[in-house]
């Protein structure tokens, strides 16, 4: 097992030191309406453990070895106050803040767009996925560089029932080919900009980057990064995301 353990590790070392540049675009101009704040802080500016949500993912990236860049999309009307926050949260790798655009998919472009043209890979990571670790971010660009293209997930448990306009069910679903995507979703390039440009040219709108590769027909590797990288929406991730904390302190 020890031996093991230590050709796992110069392997890793020796992929870090010959590794693409990689940059890390981290998604944070959303409004977050269903999140109902009670004064109207955007969940990104939340604080969770005491920690801004948005500083907590930007710290994950920052101390990732895998990550040389990073690139934070924010809203226009918050630069002042993401800008206060970076005086107090010291990041160390070079950063970049973008304005975002009106969609998801458009704060995406953008923000590829402010990467340097050395990155030869890109992880497009939402800032509301907040719990997201080194780990996580470990496996999946590891995963992007054999294959191109990666996303962080979970497979499905649950049954998922299939319906009609009137929620009749129609079909039930398969669950072991069924796997929920997360973030961070880590690709080419050359294939993000292929891909994302596409769309944009022919009005297609993605609820994630990873539709955007699939649309052009390049496979996306699911990584099994387990279910603790939930995505803040309401109030209610707010309470489990607390209590998952605690238990990492914990373990």
């Amino acid at each position: 097992m020890r031996f093991r353990t230590k050709i796992n590790s110069l392997l890793r070392l020796l992929t870090l030191t010959r590794r693409p540049r990689t940059a890390a675009v981290i998604l944070a101009g959303g409004v977050g309406s269903r999140m109902q704040s009670k004064d109207h802080t955007t969940k990104q500016l939340l604080t969770l453990g005491g920690v801004p949500v948005v500083i907590r993912s930007l710290t994950a990236f920052d101390q990732s070895p895998y990550i040389d860049e990073l690139v934070l999309v924010i809203r226009k009307e918050e630069k002042e106050t993401v800008k206060a926050l970076l005086g107090v949260y010291k990041i160390k790798k070079p950063l970049r803040l973008v304005a975002g655009g009106e969609t998801r998919q458009l704060s995406a472009i953008s923000g590829f767009l402010a990467i340097s043209q050395k990155a030869k890979f890109v992880a497009i990571h939402d800032a509301a996925r907040c719990l997201v670790t080194e780990d996580m971010i470990a496996k999946v660009v590891s995963a992007a560089y054999a294959d191109g293209a990666a996303s962080a997930a979970a497979p499905v448990h649950d049954t998922v029932k299939q319906v009609d306009k009137d929620r009749m069910v129609t079909k039930t679903l398969d669950r072991a080919t069924l796997w929920r995507a997360g973030t961070p979703q880590v690709f080419r390039a050359d294939l993000y900009r292929a891909a994302a440009f596409t769309a944009q040219k022919e009005g297609f709108e993605a609820t994630d980057d990873n539709m955007l590769a699939e649309r052009i027909g390049y496979a996306v590797r699911m990584v099994d990064c387990g279910e603790e990288n939930i995505k803040l929406t309401t109030r209610t991730d707010l309470y489990i995301a607390e209590a998952i904390l605690r238990s990492r302190e914990e373990k």
